[in-house]
């Protein structure tokens, strides 16, 4: 049988490579164009970015396109990876669980879970490897009674040069990312295309037989969406089906403070965090605030401080047919950050680091919500609106956000769905 998948990130490479063992005849079709990780020396920018003449987030995709940045509200800038591995290239590497939202509706990943940690190779990050005031804030945060943990990470520390700049690419290699599992597509005969830009389903007689790339019509027994929250929605709308205007995007807002020398960039980032109801906190320079945010101007990224607060925000986005999202911060997502910064502020004071305390641009970069799976649902593994031979698989299946890292997640959900195509 012949699938097509769309999109090559953790949720598409994960099902690509399944159905390639599977005996299946897999074409993965990928907007982007093959990754390279950032290597230029950004010396010359630093004068622009002291004096605000960088321009806005726009300017990192010109500089490095496969870091697609978009504002949805005039206060929420949207943050994608449109490339051969998706986000997955442009991630830092966190392989939390993450599976809560997926529970409550009685969906149990955990076999597909273990079985990818191991395939990926989890670990923490050992705390010799952190910066010293990283540990105090861990110290700190342990001490306020928050119950720090170290983050599950896929990263081969023997390669890992402790740059701080996997949101970049990593040039060693070190960090894991989904063109692995596209490399074992390939080696069981699945083929890949980049520069693919799928615009819609075919669909015949009620039931999916292929995509249009352009005008050009890819066949397929079975069609898999897993182009992300917003990909995914913008397909299924583009064909006629009603994708949900229930996205989220799990808001980052970074806290930013001040230690002289504190060389956060020299770590690994996110190496330990804290979890609470509807976020997280986890420490983290905030790149895209550091070059674009006027407040974060002042201070030279050897002296700046971060924690990252990770929110659980409110599904309330919505995703045209051609591609174009309307996502603001509501007030109760306004409310949960204000008490975040707060603790996020009060752990970074008690381990030493000083004002002025700056807050960063709300980003988000997890995107789903917009084909939610219900309850009944979980057995077939597709909303029961979907047509015959059209699957998703990616965020867009889990009802809400969490605030958590959500690449091992999406894999999961992914493994899942293809071994229910299989059967």
């Amino acid at each position: 049988m012949r699938a097509v998948v769309v999109g090559s990130g953790a949720g598409g490479a994960t099902a690509a490579r399944e159905l390639a063992t599977r005996g299946f005849e897999v074409t993965v079709l990928e907007a982007g164009d093959p990754f390279k990780p950032f290597t230029r020396r950004l010396g010359w920018a630093k004068p622009l970015r002291r004096a605000g003449l960088l321009g806005s987030e726009r300017t990192i995709t010109r500089v490095f396109p496969h870091m697609v940045a978009r504002k949805s509200s005039e206060d929420l800038v949207l943050v994608r990876g449109v490339t051969l591995g998706g986000c997955t290239c442009i991630s830092t590497g966190n392989a939390v669980r993450g599976d809560g939202a997926l529970r409550e509706i009685g969906l149990d990943l955990t076999p597909e879970l273990e079985e990818l940690e191991g395939l990926m190779g989890v670990a923490t990050v050992p705390r010799d490897l952190w910066r010293p005031l990283t540990g105090r804030m861990f110290d700190e945060a342990e001490a306020l009674g928050l119950s720090p943990t170290p983050t599950p990470k896929v990263v081969d520390l023997g390669r890992c040069v402790s740059c701080g700049m996997c949101e970049m690419g990593c040039a060693t290699g070190a960090k894991w990312d989904s063109r692995r599992f596209i490399e074992d597509m390939r080696r069981l005969g699945g083929t890949v295309r980049t520069g693919a830009a799928v615009t819609r389903v075919v669909l015949e007689d009620g039931c999916a037989r292929g995509v249009l790339v352009g005008r050009e019509r890819v066949d397929a027994d079975v069609v898999v969406l897993s182009a992300g929250g917003i990909g995914t929605a913008a397909i299924l709308k583009a064909s006629g089906l009603p994708a949900r205007d229930s996205l989220w995007v799990d808001i980052v807002l970074t806290v930013g403070g001040v230690l002289e020398g504190a060389r956060m960039l020299e770590e690994p980032p996110m190496v330990w965090y804290t979890s609470h109801d509807g976020y997280i906190l986890s420490p983290y320079i905030d790149v895209l605030s550091h070059w674009f945010h006027a407040p974060w101007r002042t201070v030279p990224i050897e002296d700046r401080v971060g924690v990252m607060v990770k929110l659980a925000d409110e599904a309330t986005g919505a995703v045209g047919a051609d591609g174009t999202v309307r996502k603001a911060l509501t007030a109760a997502d306004r409310a949960r950050l204000k008490e975040a910064v707060a603790l996020a502020r009060r752990v970074m004071e008690a381990a030493g680091v000083h004002g002025p305390f700056v807050e960063g641009m709300p980003n988000g970069g997890h995107m789903g919500g917009t084909a939610p799976l219900a309850r009944e649902d979980v057995p077939a593994m597709r909303s029961s609106w979907l047509p015959d031979g059209l699957w998703v698989a990616d965020l867009s299946l889990v009802p809400r956000s969490q605030g958590l890292p959500t690449m091992l997640l999406t894999a999961a959900v992914a493994l899942r769905v293809a071994r229910t195509i299989a059967r």
